[in-house]
Order: structure tokens, then C-alpha cells, then sequence
């Protein structure tokens, strides 16, 4: 895959001393074209900083946590540039679906096997290669040091690809994860459409399976709201938090009390998640 060089810029703002625009590129990972957004806080003018890398979950654009979060204040405290890019594919050409957990704005960051998906939903290449790629190429980024956190199927996403991919990322945490897809019904349906029947391929993408074996013992930070309605049935975080206790895998997972699963959250602990990155990224 030839590293993207060429971004096209679509909005940008001053914010906190620094800048934050959105980008728009071809894509050879999903064969479309894609968007993502950077903040570059006021040090990368001096000197490359690290890079963190924020996946969003079901229905969100880059958008979302670029304008909700307020993530762009404490990165541009503590010198990171933050990297939000789409869920999915998307186009009239891309293959959708009915439900809002399958299909456009629910990539799961996996590599689709299955048609029709298996066109263009490559989201685990094009986060973990070329979006990195195109930082790397257009930035002022420290690719030895890089983070990765999300929400919900980004917080899914943030988990097995820091598990996957020992050594390419320093830090992780995420806010109300899937810890658990191939037990929960939005697990169940979007590996089962995107990866087929064998279920050993899901658990290659389940961080409760993957900690068992991680090669690397990163530091996890969790936090998860009382309130949410997908707690029960959907996120399970007591299933990983007794998997990383079998595996002596080193995790904080805080329940925060009377939370549910939406921005509002988010926004409340994002400075404690943007201070736990950046105490190994700027190690």
C-alpha cells in the first residue's frame, strides 16, 4: 500500500493556541473516500509531538468528538496532537444496512471478509497503516510515540488494536468499550456479518479473548457510566476486568455513578484520560 501523501482541507479552527481541521483523502484501505480530523496543539510548531488517535463509536462521524469531546483544551496543555478519524466507509457505493449498528458508521474496525462488505470495510488496515501513514507523512507527529482511546465500538476498537499490535502504541484506555462483541448482541451481529460464521476469527477481535495472551502489558484506563442503558447487555465490563485479573494484565476500571453513554459523559473524564496518555507519550 503506497503511504497517502495527498489530503485535500476542508474546515479549520483556532482553538486553544493550536488548530483543528478537517481532512478529506482516498482511501486504498476501504477503496473510498474518507475523513479524518487533527488538532495540532501550539508545541508542534517548534517540534514533532506524539499522536493520539481517538476512535468513535456506532452512528458517529469524525465530527462527533472533534466538536463534542473537548479534548482539543488538554491536549493543547499537554503538547498532543489528537487524530479522529471516521467509523466506516461511506458512499453510495458502499454497502449499508437498515440497523445503525451495521454497515456505514459501524465499521467495528475489523477487516471484512464476507461480502458485500468485504469490498470496503477495511477499517482495522486503515487505522493501524494508513492513517498512521498519512500523519506520518503530513505532520509534525512522533510515530515512536503513539496512543490510541475511544468510545463504545470505538472503545472496542481502541482495545484489540493497542492488544493486536504490541510495541506501535504506548498508551490506551476507553470510555463505556464493547470489551466483549462476541458476547453481546452488537458483537454478535456485525463479526458475524463482517468475518462470517467462524467464530475463532470474532475472538481474534474480542479484547476479553486477547488479553489472555497480550504480548504487552499496557496500562488500561476505563471509565464507565452506572447510568447506561447498553451496561447490562451490550458492554459486560466485568467480563474483561476478570480476564485482565486472570492475566495479571494491569487495568482501572472506574464505574462513575449516575453516567449514561452519551458525549456528556465523555466530556467529564476526558481530562483524566488525555493526563493518562500523556504520561507515556511524553515520557
Amino acid at each position: 500500500m503506497a503511504p497517502v501523501t495527498t489530503l485535500t482541507k476542508e474546515t479549520s479552527a483556532r482553538m486553544f493556541g493550536g488548530e483543528s481541521t478537517f481532512f478529506t483523502h482516498r482511501s486504498e484501505a476501504c477503496d473510498c473516500d474518507m475523513t479524518f480530523s487533527v488538532f495540532l496543539p501550539p508545541l508542534a510548531r517548534d517540534a514533532d509531538r506524539p499522536v493520539l488517535y481517538w476512535l468513535s463509536g456506532l452512528t458517529c462521524t469524525a465530527e462527533n468528538f472533534t466538536v463534542k469531546a473537548g479534548a482539543q483544551r488538554y491536549a493543547a496543555q499537554h503538547g498532543l496532537i489528537l487524530v479522529a478519524p471516521d467509523t466506516s466507509p461511506r458512499g453510495g457505493d458502499v454497502a449499508n444496512d437498515e440497523g445503525y449498528d451495521l454497515g456505514q458508521g459501524a465499521g467495528f474496525y475489523v477487516n471484512a471478509t464476507n461480502d458485500p462488505w468485504a469490498a470496503h470495510f477495511h477499517m482495522y488496515d486503515y487505522i493501524v497503516d494508513e492513517l498512521s501513514e498519512a500523519v506520518a507523512a503530513n505532520f509534525p507527529a512522533n510515530m515512536a510515540r503513539q496512543g490510541i482511546f475511544g468510545h463504545s465500538m470505538g472503545g472496542h476498537g481502541a482495545l484489540t488494536l493497542a492488544l493486536k499490535n504490541p510495541g506501535r502504541y504506548s498508551s490506551v484506555s476507553a470510555f463505556a468499550p464493547i470489551v466483549a462483541p462476541t458476547q453481546c448482541p452488537w458483537g454478535e451481529k456485525a463479526l458475524g456479518a463482517y468475518l462470517g460464521d467462524d467464530r475463532a476469527a470474532w475472538e481474534a477481535h474480542d479484547a476479553t479473548c486477547l488479553v489472555a495472551d497480550a504480548e504487552e502489558r499496557l496500562p488500561i484506563l476505563i471509565d464507565q457510566g452506572s447510568a447506561d442503558d447498553f451496561l447490562e447487555e451490550q458492554l459486560k465490563p466485568q467480563l474483561f476486568a476478570s480476564a485482565c485479573n486472570k492475566a495479571r494484565h494491569p487495568l482501572e476500571l472506574r464505574m462513575q455513578e449516575g453516567y449514561d453513554h452519551s458525549y456528556y459523559f465523555i466530556a467529564s473524564f476526558i481530562e483524566d484520560h488525555i493526563r493518562h496518555h500523556a504520561g507515556a507519550l511524553n515520557r
